[in-house]
């Protein structure tokens, strides 16, 4: 598809979205409910943003966020009777916020597109993934069998995305690696995040998984 060049923008404190990965959303505030009514009406596309910094002190207005997001198209959109909607999002492209319009409820933005992946990783590097996830799943004493785990035949950027988003790690980390340039660098990203996981958890034995609240 297309995309447009203007998008809704959806920003959250805790949630970064990566493409090709289902990310579900309930939608109870008024002016979240006129952004998915408008995408209902065309495109269906939301992108979805990090809040940053100091955002509690603007939360009812404009507060800051990160320009790097990923774009989500709905593919289920379900409005309750109160007027809230259950959706989910399934991640297309990486974009970057130009500038902020100020013409809608909600808040929306030009935005950039970044190129598709075509790249392939590294020899050698999705096997180190694979080996520090089974690791940390381990220390924070889960099972592979709990934990959804891709297939291995999946491509490098689904394998990839799926990790980043679905492990628990901080969203400041998930953002980083969002905002790699390549999905080679996003890759050793990944990999070094694992490994500084791995650390901190033997310092700290017992530790659920170095989470700040």
């Amino acid at each position: 598809m297309t995309l447009p060049e203007i998008i809704p923008i959806f920003p959250l404190p805790n949630v970064v979205l990566f493409p090709r990965m289902p990310l579900p959303l309930h939608i109870f505030e008024p002016r979240y409910r006129d952004m998915v009514r408008a995408a209902v009406s065309g495109p269906r596309l939301i992108g979805m943003a990090l809040l940053r910094g100091d955002w509690e002190r603007d939360y009812e207005g404009r507060p800051p966020i990160f320009v790097a997001g990923t774009v989500g198209q709905m593919v289920r959109c379900e409005e309750l009777p109160d007027g809230r909607f259950n959706i989910v999002l399934l991640g297309l492209r990486e974009y970057t916020i130009e500038r902020e319009l100020a013409r809608a409820s909600y808040r929306e933005a030009v935005v950039r597109w970044r190129e598709p992946v075509t790249e392939e990783l590294p020899s050698g590097l999705r096997g180190e993934i694979v080996t520090l996830v089974q690791r940390y799943l381990e220390r924070l004493g889960k099972t592979r069998d709990a934990e959804p785990v891709p297939d291995p035949a999946v491509d490098h950027e689904t394998f990839v995305n799926f990790f980043a988003q679905h492990l628990d790690v901080p969203p400041l980390e998930k953002q980083a690696m969002l905002e790699a340039p390549t999905l080679g660098e996003r890759a050793r990203r990944l990999r070094d995040i694992l490994d500084f996981r791995l650390q901190e958890l033997r310092g700290h034995p017992g530790a659920p998984s170095g989470r700040a609240h």
